[in-house]
């Protein structure tokens, strides 16, 4: 069996509003944990607890991925500052004056 490569390189990751979109999810996913709490007894009687206890897990999970995507953005943005500091030494100019 022949082993298997790529023809062409994969595209960039896209970036976005990470931030955002996981703590929307996270929202989310205790929202309806908390719609599905007045059913809880329907959920029991039917075997679907699962349905609930999903929901708060995800809302858990959510809350770690939170923490996790601010750390990301807070190093990528210290990481692009200092690749400017760098670069502005380099060339000599010095910081940038401010503004505002």
């Amino acid at each position: 069996m022949a082993k298997w490569t790529a023809k062409h390189e994969a595209p960039e990751p896209l970036e976005g509003p990470i931030v955002a979109t996981v703590t929307g999810g996270t929202i989310l996913w205790f929202a309806m944990f908390l719609v599905q709490l007045p059913f809880y007894g329907w959920f029991a009687d039917r075997d679907l607890l699962w349905w609930v206890w999903c929901c708060a897990a995800g809302g858990v999970l959510g809350l770690i991925g939170l923490w996790y995507v601010r750390g990301r953005d807070a190093a990528l943005k210290r990481h692009a500052a200092a690749a400017l500091a760098a670069r502005d030494e380099e060339s000599g100019a010095g910081p940038a004056p401010h503004t505002g």
